[in-house]
């Protein structure tokens, strides 16, 4: 049976008795809805986030710098509950006037500075310390796979994820659009990895650590109930290749559960204000 059609009406108006899961938060306007400071930590770098694929970029990155012996990359991670609203606070409304997580405030010049956006924030972050992100003509094939995550990232989260998970109703028509579009995204990644080590080329940049908070949950199956199974995520052998190869990366072990409050105790780590946080942490 077709899904039940549904008729626009001449001008939209925001319903929040049919929002699904999030009606509780979202609305069709921005700005700060409460008075809520940030806290504010000892390091140069201050990151507000949450471990979702998009949070998980910064903290990824972070580590990888300070991994690679980038000691003034030391930051405090402060947790940004946006179930709970703290998005919406007059502080991070300051850092991000969009009201997404993740957003960082770099200190280590002579004026703060707000960064927002996590591509913005790993582009700022590569730049600073001259670190994955090469200067020579791979530069070019680095940035384009960085925009090309960015560009991808709201057809898997907010597309697909959205309609095959959180959606109160079950629709064949955008679970199949988004579907569709995402194994396509899929498809487009494993093609160059075929071909190409990393994304960018030999190296590992700033480019896979985009992508990869937002793919490796699919292979490992961990994200979306069973959307592994129903996309048939096992079709892309080169992908899992690339995923399984950087899940090993003790910086990226590190940065997955940084900010992260769901799953295994041991696995969580609300905030983070240095390396001695993680010695009690399974990662």
């Amino acid at each position: 049976m077709a899904d039940p059609t549904y008729t626009p009406p001449e001008v939209w108006t925001h319903d929040a008795e049919n929002g699904g899961r999030f009606a509780s938060i979202n609305r069709p306007t921005s700005g700060a809805r409460e008075d809520k400071e940030l806290p504010v930590g000892q390091h140069d770098f201050q990151l507000y986030s949450l471990a979702t694929p998009n949070g998980v970029k910064a903290t990824i990155m972070f580590e990888e710098l300070l991994e690679a012996g980038h000691a003034g990359a030391e930051y405090d991670a402060w947790t940004i509950d946006i179930g709970d609203g703290d998005q919406f606070g007059s502080g991070f409304v300051g850092l991000n006037p969009n009201s997404k997580i993740p957003a960082l405030l770099d200190r280590s010049g002579s004026e703060p500075l707000r960064v927002f956006e996590s591509g913005a924030i790993l582009m700022h972050l590569a730049e600073k310390f001259g670190a994955f992100l090469p200067t020579d003509r791979s530069r070019a094939e680095v940035l384009s796979w960085l925009f090309w995550q960015v560009g991808s990232a709201p057809f898997i989260g907010g597309g697909f994820g959205h309609f095959y998970a959180y959606a109160p109703e079950k629709y064949e028509y955008p679970i199949n659009r988004y579907a569709m579009e995402t194994k396509r995204l899929f498809d487009v990644v494993d093609k160059r990895l075929a071909d190409s080590e990393f994304l960018g080329g030999k190296d590992y940049t700033i480019a896979d650590i985009a992508a990869y908070p937002w793919i490796a949950p699919f292979v490992f199956g961990e994200i979306y109930g069973e959307a592994k199974t129903f996309l048939s995520i096992q079709e892309y052998t080169h992908v899992e290749r690339w995923v399984r190869q950087i899940a090993k990366r003790p910086a990226v072990r590190r940065g997955r559960i940084v900010n992260k409050v769901w799953g295994e105790d041991d696995e969580q780590l609300r905030e983070r204000h240095s390396a001695a946080d993680f010695e009690d942490k399974r990662y």
